[in-house]
């Protein structure tokens, strides 16, 4: 019955096959292609796809919402896009998505269409309150594509869960980079390397670790017992706040989720090893520690 699911549990493995679903296309070859196009690099113009939809709030605020994601960069793509052009920004990724699914995750395509209204009749439900970036997607024209316009219910469930994660990071008064930092430690990360690939300087990375020694969540270049306890409260408390998407779907339709999502979504993650790196999108990434990824859909 479904008052003895285990919802934490499924919202996490689910939101690793939400991850991955949106992940893929930060790297892949034909967005970046479009980017340059419009006349960023890669790195920058996933920025001004994703921001899209926020962009006319600012810089500061497109800072917070991003959390950890390089200022400078944002600041350059705020500088180099007008304020009504990101919309091109946006429509070239739509356009690299499409093409994308079709050539690499037909499966994932067809599992999107078939869950296109429910998803959106869940978002429907959602409360937005306190979670500004997600909600600046809802007034975007929806697609006539049925496979697009489900990816971006899915991308508005991934942004929800983002913004409720870094409401937890407000609570705890960190700082992005900090975040960042206590990130990569408890990912066992060597050497900064979930910092720097998201283009924070030397200069902020050390502000960091000092931040977090300062309140004894770090000594001497690494995380203390309390900081990694912490790390992984911080996650577990974002699975225990981000159940409601999938109670709202029901049980059986979130099972059915996980079934067709989480095969297309390797073959998602594969293209992320090859065309990033096996380091990058660590949420779409089964964890040795997490018993609860440990199986895969039959």
């Amino acid at each position: 019955m479904e008052h003895d699911v285990d919802w934490v549990a499924l919202t996490r493995r689910n939101a690793r096959s939400v991850q991955t679903t949106i992940g893929w296309i930060f790297w892949d070859p034909g967005a970046v292609a479009r980017y340059e196009a419009l006349g960023l690099p890669g790195p920058l113009g996933y920025i001004a796809a994703r921001i899209a939809p926020f962009a006319g709030a600012g810089f500061d605020a497109c800072v917070a919402a991003l959390g950890s994601i390089s200022p400078l960069g944002i600041r350059f793509v705020l500088d180099f896009v007008d304020e009504h052009a990101f919309i091109n920004w946006w429509e070239a990724r739509n356009e690299a998505v499409v093409e994308g699914l079709e050539r690499h995750a037909p499966e994932a395509a067809t599992a999107l269409a078939e869950f296109r209204d429910e998803l959106w009749a869940v978002i429907d439900r959602l409360p937005f309150v306190g979670r500004p970036f997600a909600a600046s997607h809802l007034s975007l024209t929806r697609s006539e594509n049925p496979t697009l316009d489900a990816w971006h219910a899915v991308n508005i469930l991934r942004e929800w869960r983002g913004d409720t994660h870094w409401g937890i990071v407000a609570q705890l008064n960190l700082t992005g980079a900090e975040a960042s930092t206590l990130h990569n430690e408890w990912l066992t990360y060597d050497g900064d390397w979930l910092s720097k690939s998201r283009g924070l300087s030397d200069e902020v990375i050390a502000a960091a670790w000092a931040g977090l020694e300062r309140r004894q969540l770090a000594r001497e270049g690494s995380l203390t017992e309390s900081g990694r306890e912490l790390r992984q409260w911080m996650e577990d408390e974002t699975d225990r706040r981000t159940t409601l998407p999938w109670e709202l779907l029901g049980y059986e339709r979130s099972l059915r989720f996980q079934k067709l999502f989480e095969p297309p979504c390797e073959l998602l993650l594969e293209r992320v090893n090859v065309t990033a790196g096996p380091r990058y999108q660590p949420a779409s990434r089964i964890r040795s520690s997490d018993p609860t990824l440990g199986e895969k859909s039959t």
